[in-house]
Parts: structure tokens; C-alpha cells; sequence
């Protein structure tokens, strides 16, 4: 007696035309810096020099430490639009605390950190058991902290330390902006990735009712979130005053833009559940790329804006546009 055996099912082959095109989906912006990098390599020979590339690097290097930040409150669902104002306070603070209060250099470094964490945890606080809407929370934050720049300040720029100098520097071959950038982002994609708070971010993003009733602390992680998004925008301002040797009180005015933009470029969800340091990281250089090349190419800042404007939206657009394809 035979048994008959039954062939095991096989999996449905994807055509290679449809495998490049899920690929193209999830690393649009990729794709569009590769595209962009040729068209102005062609446009200008002035572009793919060691010296631009470096200035691009350079440019970069600030908004996305922000958008580093910002990455863990988008995943989450949130919105972050205090983190320009924070830089400069956390920039300022650190100016203001070696200038005129004569602490040193070192502990005037840790003061703009703390600056910026004790900004982020007040809104996350506001937000997590105030239930203030991100949007407003941060927004009261944005001009709280613009407001005490200015009054610490009195409008005027303020010099900052070697110890926090050092970060607008070269290093040998290497700007310390750069290493900064690099720093910033392997903290986020660890914390993201290779931590419980990272996966607790995702959950959180995807649906936070469920998170909750799951067992998760909701409220301690938004507040982390939010103290670590003020972190990372207080290391950009630092950034920012080492460059100029000053803390300057308008420094970082219209960054959260940036940043928010760079993050969504990148492949974050406004809607919270998917985005990360990879994508982030894209989408700032991406932005830099694009302003590098406009200015190589002699367009007025003006239309710049309106460039950056329709790359937005266009981001926010793919956005959509892969939702739909994801949930159908």
C-alpha cells in the first residue's frame, strides 16, 4: 500500500518588477537623494567636490540632531514644535552660565543638556497628565523658551566657552558637526531599535489604547520621549553656539520645520508606528542637498522655500499614498 504525499504549498513568487517597486516605496527617499546627487552633479561640477560635500555634511548636521530627537515623537504619534526655541535656549544657557555666571566650561556643556531634557520633560508632562495636545503643549513650550533666550540674553549674542567650543571644530580631516551627526544618530537608531523604550515607541504609535491596556507605562514613556526630543535639540544648540564661538537668541528660528521635515521625507508616519534613524538621517541630508545645490545653481532664497515647501508636501503625499497601498 502507497501513501500518497502531498507537495508541500510554495510561497507566491514576487515578480522582480514588483520587488523593486516595494523597494522604491519603502526607500523613496533614498532614491530621490541618489536621483538629486546625479542631476546636480551633471548641473554644476561644483557639487561633488571634497569641499562642497563636507559644507553639505556641515549644513546637515544641526537639524538632524533635532530631527534625530524628533524621530521618537513622531514614531509615537506626537509633534514636537518647541525644538528650535529649545536649541537656542540650551545654546544660551550654556553662554550665559560661563560669560557671566564664570562657571566652568565643562558643567556650562552639562547645564544647556539638562536645559534642554527639563524643557522636554515639562511639555511631556503637560501632554502625558495635563492632556494638553502635543500640538498645543509644545507650541506654549516654543515660546516659553524663545521668550526666556531673549530675557537671558537681552537680545544680544552671548560668547560660550572652549568647552562647548570644541564641537564647531575640525578634528584632523573631520568637522566635529559631522561627528555630532554620526553620534546623534546611532544613540537614536539604538534606543529605537535595540531598546524596550524604542519598541514601547512603536507600540505606542500604532495604537496607544492598546498599548495601554498591554501593560504599558504610557505616561513615563511620553515623558521620556519628549525629555529625550528637548535632549537632542539642546545638542544641536550647543552645536549651533560652537560654531559662531556665541549662543545667538534667535538661533534655531523655524528648525522645527526642518526637522519635522527631514523626519517625514525620511519615511516616519505622521500618524505614529514607523519611521527611524536611517530615514531621519536621509531626509536632513536630502534637505541640505537640495539648498547646497539651489545655492550652487544661483536661485534666489525665495524660491528656495517654495522648493522645500512642494518637497514637504510631497512627503506627506508618499505618505499617504503608501498607507493605503499598506492597509488594502
Amino acid at each position: 500500500m502507497t501513501t500518497a504525499t502531498k507537495n508541500p504549498a510554495r510561497p507566491a513568487r514576487v515578480s522582480p518588477a514588483r520587488s523593486v517597486g516595494n523597494w522604491m516605496m519603502n526607500n523613496g527617499a533614498l532614491v530621490g537623494l541618489i536621483v538629486l546627487i546625479i542631476a546636480l552633479a551633471l548641473a554644476t561640477p561644483h557639487f561633488l567636490t571634497a569641499g562642497n560635500l563636507v559644507n553639505v555634511g556641515v549644513q546637515a548636521a544641526t537639524v538632524a540632531i533635532i530631527a534625530f530627537g524628533m524621530t521618537f515623537v513622531i514614531v509615537t504619534g506626537g509633534i514636537d514644535l518647541s525644538v528650535g526655541a529649545v536649541a537656542a535656549l540650551g545654546g544660551m544657557v550654556a553662554a550665559y552660565s560661563w560669560a557671566e555666571m564664570g562657571l566652568p566650561g565643562w558643567l556650562t556643556l552639562l547645564l544647556g543638556l539638562a536645559t534642554g531634557l527639563l524643557a522636554g520633560a515639562i511639555a511631556g508632562l503637560s501632554i502625558a497628565y495635563g492632556k494638553l495636545p502635543a500640538f498645543i503643549a509644545t507650541l506654549a513650550m516654543m515660546s516659553i523658551a524663545r521668550g526666556l533666550t531673549l530675557v537671558v540674553s537681552e537680545g544680544s549674542p552671548v560668547p560660550s566657552a572652549d568647552a562647548v567650543n570644541w564641537m564647531g571644530r575640525d578634528v584632523g580631516f573631520l568637522p566635529m558637526p559631522i561627528v555630532m551627526m554620526v553620534m546623534a544618530g546611532l544613540i537614536c537608531w539604538f534606543i529605537l531599535s535595540r531598546t524596550v523604550l524604542g519598541r514601547s515607541m512603536y507600540a505606542i504609535g500604532g495604537n496607544m489604547e492598546a498599548a495601554r491596556l498591554s501593560g504599558l507605562p504610557v505616561r513615563r514613556i511620553l515623558i521620556s520621549v519628549y525629555a529625550l526630543s528637548g535632549l537632542f535639540a539642546a545638542w544641536a544648540g550647543l552645536v549651533m553656539t560652537a560654531r559662531l564661538s556665541s549662543a545667538q537668541p534667535q538661533a534655531g528660528v523655524g528648525y522645527e520645520l526642518d526637522a519635522i521635515a527631514a523626519v517625514v521625507i525620511g519615511g516616519a508616519s505622521l500618524a505614529g508606528g514607523r519611521g527611524g534613524a536611517w530615514g531621519t538621517f536621509v531626509g536632513a541630508i536630502l534637505l541640505a542637498v537640495i539648498r547646497n545645490g539651489l545655492n550652487l545653481l544661483n536661485v534666489s532664497s525665495f524660491w528656495q522655500q517654495i522648493v522645500i515647501g512642494v518637497v514637504i508636501a510631497a512627503a506627506v503625499g508618499f505618505d499617504v499614498i503608501r498607507n493605503k497601498t499598506i492597509s488594502q
